[in-house]
């Protein structure tokens, strides 16, 4: 009877990223969350097959394997083996960091050889991002909260515009690009997710983003925006054959490129890991940062094989997190089986295509802002009374709204350069790094001394020491913050 006792308490004791949740609960929340991500996997290869000459046809096996891939990864994400995975709720995905050198390598390589080029590249650049992960997780002692919240912040920021552009149809080229229609099913979604989170309780509140994109998408049929000629050409199985366009080839000059992608996704979903950890209550610390980059890199590596691209976190399923309040690794590990089904069966994936943009922009401003709400949650226990640290804060999030607010900004730099400058969330990372290293690392043991001789100076002699409490805003050698808890 005690051991009976005993195993339901260690049960009980497990924590909410380690629960299972019943059958038709799992696969709702997953599908909740491939409905959130699948315009962001499917749009690289969008881009980059036409970039490389492919056809409608190539360039939709394109995206049937980029589905594929994204699966394998986020299973090694949230199930994980040896060392990798983090092992929370962490969907990964082909990154949109690398959209711009691989449409440049499509265009400067010939049909044949462009995406075999682009394969080999990030199979080199994936094996190098598995052997940096141990020494790259080490960094996360330089993301207190004054920098993850910074961070947190500009990944929902950064990732609006995206939504407002679904909500206007996401194609600018198209006439109905911003139509009062495309603008109207946006607005409708978002006033019934709203609704839906308020009036619903419990499971169906949980799921009511997925609601609200059927109940968006059902309406959308009448208005004429829902498209059903996806279903129709979709064919019921389409396995991503090994090397499809051909075996890897290793170019000099696409590596590198690939190698400075590759630190960019690693530096943004250790970002995201780390405001993954704060949302779910388990603090990502360096074993989890390892493992996590671990999966990111290795599902990288693996995805050439199966005509992928490189992979990354997700931020906007970090929004779902945060809204939702489902913090089971295994729903999105669900998620990632529906992935890998989505890209073996066409005619499924196609299914998921239905949810028109507009509808599925209105949902996304809601997950996005999340994200940011969440950020601005972490600044608030990061000492902001303290001028340096809202001076870090300021000129972090000022950098890296650049890319968002004036997207021809850097248009006559390098073109290398505008891997990492283009990217919001990296520059305003890498900001926030190198200033709170500046302000709260270096020189701070002097600056402290100083201010302890001079308090010492000043006291009559005689006078009872009083002990001192630690500068608000300080760090310790870990990074966290030494001071007291914030109010």
């Amino acid at each position: 009877m005690a051991a009976i006792t005993g195993q339901k308490s260690e049960e009980d004791r497990k924590h909410p990223v380690d629960e299972t949740l019943p059958p038709f609960k799992m696969f709702t929340s997953g599908l909740q969350h491939v409905a959130a991500m699948y315009a962001g996997v499917v749009a690289p290869p969008m881009i980059v097959g036409p970039a490389c000459g492919l056809s409608a046809t190539e360039t939709a096996f394109l995206m049937g394997a980029s589905l594929f891939t994204a699966g394998i990864a986020t299973l090694l994400q949230t199930l994980g083996f040896w060392k990798v995975g983090a092992k929370l709720p962490f969907v990964n995905g082909v990154s949109f960091a690398g959209v711009t050198p691989m449409v440049a390598i499509g265009k400067a390589q010939s049909p044949q050889h462009a995406l075999p080029i682009i394969f080999g590249a990030v199979i080199v650049a994936g094996v190098l991002g598995f052997v940096l992960a141990p020494y790259f997780s080490k960094l996360v002692r330089f993301f207190p909260p004054v920098v993850t919240g910074t961070v947190i912040t500009l990944i929902g920021v950064s990732l609006l515009p995206v939504a407002f552009r679904w909500s206007q149809g996401g194609n600018e080229a198209a006439p109905d690009y911003g139509s009062l229609t495309n603008i109207g099913m946006a607005a409708l979604t978002f006033l019934i997710v709203l609704v839906l989170r308020r009036v619903l309780r419990g499971f169906l509140q949980q799921i009511a983003i997925l609601l609200g994109l059927v109940a968006g998408t059902l309406i959308a049929v009448p208005v004429g925006i829902t498209h059903f000629s996806a279903i129709t050409k979709a064919s019921l199985i389409g396995f991503p054959t090994p090397f499809h366009f051909g075996a890897p080839e290793f170019d000099v000059a696409a590596i590198v490129s690939m190698c400075i992608v590759m630190l960019v996704c690693m530096t943004e979903s250790t970002a995201d890991m780390l405001a993954l950890g704060r949302i779910v209550d388990r603090p990502a610390d360096e074993r989890t940062i390892e493992g996590g980059l671990r999966a990111d890199t290795l599902g990288t590596a693996l995805s050439p094989l199966f005509n992928g691209f490189a992979n990354s976190a997700f931020a906007q399923n970090i929004g779902l997190v945060a809204m939702t309040k489902v913090r089971s690794r295994f729903v999105v590990a669900t998620s990632g089986l529906i992935l890998i089904v989505l890209g073996l069966c066409p005619i499924a994936a196609s299914v998921i295509s239905l949810v028109p943009l507009p509808v599925l922009g209105g949902a996304g401003i809601v997950l996005f802002g999340s994200v940011a709400a969440s950020g601005i949650q972490t600044l608030a226990t990061a000492a902001m009374e303290k001028g340096d640290n809202a001076l870090i804060v300021a000129a972090a999030v000022g950098i890296g709204l650049i890319p968002i607010a004036a997207p021809d900004f850097y248009h006559n730099l390098p073109k290398d350069l505008l891997v990492v400058l283009d990217s919001g969330i990296s520059t305003g990372c890498l900001v926030a790094i190198v200033l709170n290293l500046a302000f709260n690392h270096f020189g701070r043991r002097d600056t402290e001394a100083e201010a302890a001789e001079a308090a010492a100076a000043q006291a009559a002699p005689g006078d009872p020491q009083i002990p001192q409490q630690p500068a608000r805003g300080a760090v310790d050698d870990s990074g966290e913050p030494a001071t007291t808890p914030a109010h």
